[in-house]
């Protein structure tokens, strides 16, 4: 009897899984494709802990394929690579991001925008060409095309490195597209967690006026104090909302949650541009009237493509910009998921894969 396509897939690997949409994960033996003429193997070292991995887990977005190992925020170190591998060699620091594949030909792809490919090929609950199923970054090692490998500067830090893999392009990317990166300009950033708190720092990064955005008035000290801020905003306050009608060029709408646009619109100047990138998992209510009476721009952005990602990792060690990140052990990820859930983290947990995974 021939053997599946999973079958023929020889490495053995390790990582935790959940097998339904409780969202509990435990752990899983698993395998990896054999490393090609054009892959990398690395050994993954961390691996941060996205808010689209609780989403995944959960179901919450309706096309989970369970089972499932989150994680697509990975570093680690390279151990072996193809005939074919040109840009890395044995023992470099690197990482892998939300994408492995795509179809290389597309015109998304000949514009180095590999993330809009229409055959994205994700790092988890996604599939392969050959129907073998992709695993995440909660794991012992994975093998990669060398394509959707990054290099991690030398002086980026591979735990604090880690979220800039998502978190970090998924707020670099449409500030470089939008135009919003003109010094002296003011930005908003709605929204202080693992995405936020990162838009803060690239944003100040830019030389852009940033003001934090949050329905949480105990943050606005860290805010300012930790992450750099030039001011902060309570989003729920309808007077101090009210006296910053109309002061900001651009926002960044980072709250994954459902909430409403028109205030956050209301911010705006005339000509100013509002970019979610958060992922609610029900729609959101889009009032026209401000954007054609204030000429306002609304607009949305998903990651970046390889290109853009490993200029964002330049960038970001350039400028000495890592996440705030709160270290964790595999065996602490259920509790770190509740936790996610009710926002509870400054500002991104990170799996201390390496000196915590074990069968």
């Amino acid at each position: 009897m021939a053997k599946s396509a999973e079958e023929e897939n020889q490495q053995k690997a390790f990582g935790w899984a959940a097998t339904d949409n409780s969202g509990i994960l435990s752990p899983f033996n698993f395998s990896r494709r054999e490393n090609g003429d054009d892959d990398v193997t690395l050994k993954i070292l961390y691996c941060g802990v996205c808010h689209s991995d609780l989403h995944t887990l959960r179901n919450d977005w309706g096309f989970s394929f369970y089972p499932v190992v989150p994680g697509h925020e990975i570093s680690g170190v390279v151990t072996e690579v193809g005939k074919n591998v040109t840009k890395f060699n044995i023992g470099d620091r690197v990482g892998v991001g939300v994408l492995v594949g795509s179809c290389k030909t597309c015109e998304c792809c000949e514009q180095d925008l590999e993330n809009y490919c229409p055959r994205i090929i994700f790092t988890y609950n996604s599939y392969n060409p050959d129907g073998t199923k992709n695993y995440g970054g909660y794991s012992d090692m994975i093998v990669v095309d060398q394509r959707y490998v990054l290099r991690f500067p030398d002086n980026l830090p591979l735990d604090a490195g880690a979220p800039l893999l998502c978190a970090g392009i998924t707020v670099y990317s449409p500030m470089k597209y939008y135009g919003m990166t003109e010094a002296g300009k003011h930005l908003g950033v709605s929204g202080l967690g693992g995405l936020g708190h990162v838009a803060v720092k690239i944003g100040k990064a830019f030389g852009l006026k940033v003001t934090a955005i949050s329905s949480s008035p105990q943050k606005e000290s860290e805010a300012i104090n930790r992450l750099g801020a030039d001011s902060f905003l309570v989003s729920n306050d309808p007077e101090k909302m009210k006296s910053a009608i109309g002061t900001m060029d651009y926002i960044i709408d980072t709250v994954s949650a459902v909430h409403p646009l028109l205030p956050l619109l209301s911010l705006l100047k005339v000509n100013g541009k509002l970019v979610t990138v958060g992922l609610p998992n029900k729609p959101l209510e889009l009032p026209v009237f401000p954007l054609v009476m204030g000429r306002k721009l609304i607009g949305g952005s998903d990651v970046g493509g390889m290109k853009e990602t490993q200029e964002m990792l330049d960038f970001c060690a350039k400028h000495n910009i890592t996440a705030d990140i709160e270290l964790i052990r595999i065996e602490e990820i259920n509790t770190a998921m509740e936790r996610l859930a009710k926002s509870d983290v400054r500002y991104r947990f990170v799996i201390d894969v390496a000196n915590s995974l074990s069968q």
